[in-house]
């Protein structure tokens, strides 16, 4: 796996070849970013994940996965528009959120307890 250079923060990227050892063989909670770098909701959401990132590092890895270039993971949990949320937890979605949203409506939908 390698850090994205398009964020400044602690989103990683992940692949279709490391998917399932980085998010489903992960002792922690993963939330996955499904996105794309035409998508605009998903620029206007990459602070916000940074945030989220940064805030819940303790307990939560935030991961992003460009869906143009990762067919198998995109197929497999029928990502259909971006970006598109899933948080995993033992290797299983477990929340899903589609859209950008702001952060404490984010923090919300994925049920994450202030830190």
């Amino acid at each position: 796996m390698r850090t994205t250079t398009v964020r400044a923060t602690t989103v990683r990227t992940v692949t279709d070849a490391d998917f399932a050892t980085e998010v489903l063989s992960a002792d922690r909670p993963v939330l996955v970013e499904f996105t794309a770098k035409w998508c605009g909701p998903c620029r206007q959401l990459a602070p916000v994940l940074d945030r989220v990132a940064e805030k819940y590092a303790d307990r939560l890895d935030v991961v992003a996965l460009d869906v143009d270039a990762n067919p198998e993971a995109v197929a497999r949990y029928a990502v259909l528009s971006t970006p598109t949320l899933l948080l995993f937890e033992g290797g299983e979605p477990v929340r899903s959120v589609t859209g950008a949203l702001p952060e404490r409506r984010l923090v919300e939908a994925l049920a994450l307890t202030a830190p």
